[in-house]
This record gives structure tokens, sequence and C-alpha cells, in this order.
């Protein structure tokens, strides 16, 4: 295998959820569930959630979100959040309370696109 197969292999293998909406049936049905089992099959080496602009405020507010938060934590999600959105909407303590890096996103998620990851958002 050559080094530009093996950097293909492993950027392929990498996936950013980008979570903006402050729908919560998507947040529970569609970016908790396939985050959480992401990493329980492997379906991807890495998976990283973005929470990114009204989810932050929903995610803040909603315990049972919280609770399975927790959960994608203990699979090795990795949680980073917008810190101008969350600043916005003042859920930072709170986002970082629950584990999530919270910092300005717009340079680490254009790296992670150049950098090769896949990129869902909803």
């Amino acid at each position: 295998m050559t080094t530009r197969e093996s950097d293909s292999e492993k950027n392929g293998n990498k996936l950013v959820i980008l979570w903006t909406s402050q729908d919560r049936e998507v947040a529970q049905n569609m970016v908790f569930m396939y985050a959480l089992n992401s990493k329980l099959h492997n379906w991807w080496n890495q998976v990283k959630l973005i929470v990114w602009g009204p989810s932050s405020k929903l995610l803040s507010i909603d315990k049972e979100l919280q609770y399975e938060l927790k959960k994608l934590k203990k699979a090795g999600v990795e949680l980073q959040a917008c810190k101008a959105c969350a600043d916005g909407y003042g859920t930072s303590d709170k986002l970082k309370d629950l584990g999530f890096e919270v910092i300005y996103m717009g340079v680490p998620l254009t790296g992670y696109i150049k950098e090769g990851y896949s990129v869902i958002t909803f």
C-alpha cells in the first residue's frame, strides 16, 4: 500500500456530523442514532459531532438529549460546538459542562473538509 493510498483510506474513514437544526426528532432519530451506531459498529474510525446554531440552544435545555449525549461521548464520539453561536445563545458554559470543546468552528470545519472528512449536515 502506498502512502497516498494509506492517507486516502485514513481520511476516508473520518466523519463530521454538523448538527445545526433545533428539530428534536432529527436529533434523536438521525443525528444521535447515526453518530452512536457509527462508533459502536465501527462504520467510521473517527466521528465528530459539531453543534452549530440553534442546536446548541435545544441541547442546553433538553434533558433527554443530554442523557443521550452521554452515550455518544462514552462510545468515543468527539464533541465540538461553535463558540460564536453558543455565546450568542448563552449556552457556552452548559455545552462545556456536557463535554463539548467550545471553539470558533470556521477554521476547524474548513480544515476537516480539506483533509477529506466526510461531512453530513442536519
